[in-house]
């Protein structure tokens, strides 16, 4: 009788990964990188997107422009809202015949600076306690029912409100009638032909959790930010509070920052010394409508300013190079 022999066999397998990061603004260029693990000549790559139909099943749609995806990377050099989605890659090479799995999904979140329909959510916060209902409703201009809440988690991945089991849609509200940390996740408004709208990140936490806005809070806004817990009457909490990592204030019930500016962009967080720490929240600052306005006035005034020096300028080059023209003409030969 022989020794036993144990063989190790590496099965290759796509990993999909985003450069430079998940949440983008219209207009940001993004590449979706596709590698096989364990091999890495000779491959050719298909993209897909994870998309969810009416009875609840997951599908995987080819993309039509997937021969962006040549060697591995799929660019997007301008994104728009419309790339918003879940995404996955797969690889195939013809000698030997083989087929890896389907990678890991991959997500692409893209903001509008103006989009057709708002996501409330109640209670008006980014963190929820569990055990608890939250409402999230699409809201447009004319108060139609044509929108769908979906929402993306690591769990369950792509879902629809008015299909689950989760969650309760009448009209264009969704509602969690007792939350757990599951519903923890990315919600939107999907309109009826698929576009997606007003992106929200979700966070259900059993204990400490951090007040803040739902949406991006506009340069010039007033931004608070509270500790609150659910054992305690009332929840707010005297904790320190962090900004990237650094302590921005102890000790205290609430932040208040008056006058909102692009540098308090940053992952904010709070922590209480016996009740423990929030989970972290993103807090984006925008450009006022009326700020761009007055950026764009300002530099249009500036090039009008401008404009009579350089067109007397271009005048003057061009009647010295006629005259120049002249005198050549006229030199006896």
């Amino acid at each position: 009788i022989s020794d036993a022999v144990t063989l190790t066999v590496s099965v290759p397998r796509a990993v999909l990964s985003v450069s430079p990061q998940k949440w983008l603004t219209e207009g940001d260029p993004v590449t979706l990188i596709c590698e096989v693990k364990g091999s890495s000549t000779g491959w050719t790559f298909s993209w897909y997107t994870l998309t969810v139909s009416s009875d609840s099943s997951h599908h995987y749609t080819p993309l039509s422009d997937s021969s962006r995806g040549a060697g591995g990377n799929y660019t997007v050099s301008s994104a728009a809202l419309k790339h918003t989605g879940v995404y996955v890659c797969r690889a195939e090479r013809e000698n030997p015949a083989y087929y890896t799995t389907y990678s890991n999904t991959q997500p692409l979140w893209i903001t509008g600076v103006s989009p057709p329909v708002s996501l409330i959510v109640s209670p008006s916060r980014t963190q929820h306690f569990t055990l608890v209902t939250i409402s999230l409703s699409c809201e447009d201009q004319s108060n139609s029912d044509r929108w769908r809440v979906r929402r993306y988690t690591d769990h369950a991945q792509l879902e629809d409100c008015l299909l689950s089991s989760w969650g309760s849609q009448t009209g264009s509200t969704c509602k969690i009638s007792s939350t757990v940390p599951l519903d923890t996740g990315v919600y939107w408004c999907q309109s009826e032909s698929g576009d997606s709208y007003n992106l929200v990140n979700i966070t259900v936490h059993i204990g400490v959790i951090l007040e803040s806005p739902v949406h991006p809070v506009t340069e010039g806004d007033t931004l608070t930010l509270r500790c609150l817990y659910p054992y305690s009457t009332p929840p707010n909490l005297r904790a320190d509070f962090y900004k990237d990592e650094s302590l921005i204030q102890n000790q205290t019930t609430e932040i208040i920052i008056s006058t909102v500016s692009k540098s308090h962009e940053g992952f904010y967080y709070c922590k209480h010394p016996e009740r423990g720490e929030s989970p972290k929240s993103w807090i984006s600052v925008t450009v006022s409508h009326s700020e761009s306005q007055i950026s764009v006035l300002h530099t249009l005034s500036s090039v009008l300013a401008v404009c009579p020096y350089l067109l007397v300028t271009v005048v003057l080059i061009f009647k010295c190079c006629r005259m120049r023209g002249k005198t050549i003409y006229l030199k006896p030969l």
